[in-house]
């Protein structure tokens, strides 16, 4: 059975994509706990990020670094990974803006519009 997160690579559930390329997605988490939370994945689904083939692990956190730079230069805000595992089976990196009001645990409840507009500010061309 497929997770979710390539279910979000097939279409076959929305996403707030920020970018593609041919091996990894990246997306606007729906249960933020910073403006901006993004999820970086891998298009292979692999439960663990170490268990990835390395050409598969240097494009996701290839990937990961491009996103990075290119979040801090639009919103200002130093960016935190983290890596869980334990949410979903299928290997992903969370990029957080750090901001003032960002506590650990919390989530934000934003409508449609503001995702949509944190959409359109960190899409990657």
């Amino acid at each position: 059975m497929s997770s979710i997160f390539t279910k979000i690579i097939n279409g076959e559930i929305p996403s707030y994509k920020i970018y593609e390329d041919d091996k990894t997605y990246a997306f606007l988490d729906i249960h933020p706990e910073t403006k901006g939370h993004t999820l970086v994945i891998p298009k292979k689904e692999v439960d663990k990020i170490y268990n990835l083939e390395d050409e598969d692990y240097q494009a996701l956190m290839d990937t990961v670094k491009k996103l990075s730079k290119h979040m801090e230069d639009k919103l200002g805000a130093r960016i935190l990974w983290k890596v869980v595992g334990t949410d979903v089976p299928h290997a992903h990196v969370h990029l957080m803006p750090l901001d003032e009001d960002w506590q650990h645990g919390k989530t934000l409840d934003l409508t449609e519009e503001e995702f949509r507009d944190i959409q359109s500010l960190l899409a990657y061309n």
